[in-house]
């Protein structure tokens, strides 16, 4: 079979497989199930495969690469404007095969195995964190119906359960005070594994020569550095520090029209939890140099003057996402006075 470009349907169970031949003609439109995808592609010579960057996505593609494959992944949003008529298995695929023909297209980073198993840390502990969080809200509402007010914080509320199970004036049921015990308890073994999972991010980042690299950025951390970095993987991908921003959703949202530019907030675009480190990160930069007259941080100082300090923590993560993509794609190490030096 003359196969030049594949698009492939991912599911569970059935893939829908369309290719087509030099000339961009369908040569095979068929169906396989999940055992059957490598034995087929073992017999097709060397091709360019598209497939949408969903579940599972990234093992495939790094499967097919290992058989000599060129994989390239797509947002499904920019693969929704090929697809013809009704949505099927069979419409979806040609659509793939379509859309990663396209010169202008813009494909996502594959992650190998390493890549996508600390960010799978990442997910774990930010999933702990908000089973936490809902846990304390859930107590200080439940004793709050009881006379009992908590303030607000995880501290707080850790630090005041056992006082007030103890607390034998405060007219608290026995049923209630066995409650509580229990959610207690949940509450703490929920905190002790999220200390478990930061511990095994920070042994990550102490091995990687890249985190590390980053984490001496102000404003990002192990957990940033080491989850830009299993994100990012090669940073040649893009071609400046602008392109990381965007891919970032770090950027402004453009509704322009009639030669008119009208720039609203920011994209939004991309992943969220990566946008969300940023951020609070640029924050407590943005903190330190609006409360510590000793801070050197010129940059957010000038911003803070001009911008509400909320923009100017977006712009300090922009500046943040383009230092990093410098780092990466360069091999160069943080220097606080680099700026300063070129002016």
């Amino acid at each position: 079979m003359d196969i030049t470009t594949v698009g492939i349907d991912l599911a569970k169970s059935v893939f829908q497989v369309h290719g087509v031949d030099e000339r961009g003609e369908n040569v095979v439109q068929r169906r396989l199930r999940r055992n059957q995808v490598l034995v087929f592609f073992a017999q097709v010579p060397p091709c360019v495969i598209g497939m949408e960057a969903c579940a599972t996505a990234h093992y495939w593609a790094r499967k097919l690469q290992g058989q000599g494959h060129t994989v390239k992944l797509m947002a499904p949003q920019f693969v929704k404007p090929y697809v013809k008529s009704n949505k099927t298995d069979v419409a979806d695929a040609e659509a793939i095969c379509e859309a990663v023909t396209r010169p202008n297209m813009r494909f996502v980073p594959i992650k190998d195995a390493d890549q996508q198993a600390v960010l799978s840390l990442h997910r774990a502990r930010r999933g702990f964190v908000k089973a936490r969080t809902a846990l304390a809200n859930q107590i200080r509402g439940l004793l709050g119906e009881y006379g009992i007010t908590v303030p607000q914080g995880i501290s707080h509320v850790a630090r005041r359960i056992p006082e007030i199970i103890e607390d034998g004036e405060n007219d608290l049921p026995d049923v209630f005070r066995g409650l509580l015990h229990r959610l207690w308890v949940h509450l703490k073994e929920l905190h002790h594994q999220i200390q478990e999972l930061e511990e095994q991010i920070n042994a990550w980042h102490r091995s990687s020569e890249a985190s590390q690299k980053l984490a001496r950025i102000p404003g990002i951390g192990p957990l940033t550095a080491t989850a830009l970095v299993a994100s990012i993987g090669d940073a040649k991908d893009f071609r400046n520090g602008r392109e990381l921003a965007a891919w970032l959703g770090l950027v402004p949202r453009q509704h322009s029209s009639g030669g008119k530019v009208l720039l609203q907030g920011i994209s939004k675009r991309g992943d969220g939890y990566l946008r969300m480190l940023m951020i609070h990160g640029a924050r407590s930069v943005i903190r330190v140099a609006e409360r510590k007259t000793t801070s050197t941080d010129n940059w957010s100082k000038e911003m803070l003057k001009r911008r509400h300090k909320n923009v100017a923590a977006v712009a300090r993560a922009n500046k943040n996402a383009r230092v990093v993509w410098a780092l990466l794609a360069h091999g160069r190490d943080y220097d606080a006075g680099y700026e300063l030096a070129t002016t």
